[in-house]
């Protein structure tokens, strides 16, 4: 399988990427953050030249671990980012963080005001680096970091502000997933390790998984796909490129 180098990053500020995914509002276009040592910025970025368009800080918030960003529709059918606060290398926080803020329809520097929403899971803390959102509504999963395997947890369907939610299991995964996404048309979704990824038809839980081999990475964290749903990209913490993935039609099947 081809792995392109679609354009390299020279934005000295993309330290640690961590969480990418796709525009619904702007062609060709992907927003992606820092972990949690970039603060609560945004960066809309051209995903053929890698260009800077846009910084956008998310007011409020104290960035504690960002680790991943989801792109999904509010309940007007608006285009919304899922800005997920949910790292936790101790697994000892009581509630972690969801936020919720509009796709700006111009991309110029300037604020989000986000949504913010704390949940936590039915058992005890864990850390987690990817979501997946549901890209025509609010559905969010969040998938947990094990060093054995992982858990794809649900949050509720209507989140409420100022209270904590609890989410729920609905699938095991492998070890050491580092981000995640569903494709724009919601057919598939992927799952990432420092390796490999695996894709599944539907949305969460899934069917039918398949390993998509990916190229060594330093530090493989950000997944997301191509507008039309052919390909995956893909960055990582200390790497310049933005690489793209094919995803083929018929991939190696996953041992479950």
């Amino acid at each position: 399988m081809d792995t392109d180098v679609v354009c390299r990053f020279d934005d000295r500020r993309f330290s640690e990427i961590s969480g990418m995914t796709y525009s619904q509002r702007h062609p060709g276009v992907i927003y992606l953050h820092n972990d949690s040592s970039g603060g609560p910025y945004l960066y809309a970025v051209d995903a053929a030249t890698c260009t800077t368009l846009a910084v956008l800080e998310v007011e409020g918030i104290e960035a504690r671990d960002l680790e991943a960003i989801g792109s999904g529709r509010d309940a007007r059918g608006r285009p919304i980012l899922w800005l997920a606060d949910i790292g936790d290398n101790r697994d000892s926080w009581p509630s972690v963080r969801l936020h919720r803020v509009r796709e700006p329809a111009r991309l110029v520097d300037g604020e989000l005001r986000p949504r913010t929403f704390l949940f936590t899971y039915p058992d005890r803390p864990h850390n987690a680096e990817a979501i997946l959102t549901d890209p025509a509504s609010e559905r969010v999963w969040v998938v947990t970091k094990q060093s054995a395997r992982g858990q794809v947890y649900e949050l509720p369907r209507l989140l409420g502000k100022g209270r904590v939610a609890v989410a729920q299991p609905v699938a095991r995964v492998g070890a050491f997933v580092t981000d995640g996404s569903i494709s724009p048309d919601g057919s598939r979704f992927v799952l990432r390790d420092y390796v490999d990824a695996e894709v599944s038809t539907g949305l969460p839980p899934g069917a039918d998984p398949t390993i998509v081999y990916l190229p060594v990475q330093l530090q493989g964290e950000a997944v997301t796909w191509t507008a039309d749903g052919s390909a995956l990209l893909i960055a990582s913490e200390r790497d310049s490129r933005l690489l793209r993935v094919p995803v083929p039609r018929v991939a190696v099947t996953s041992v479950q």
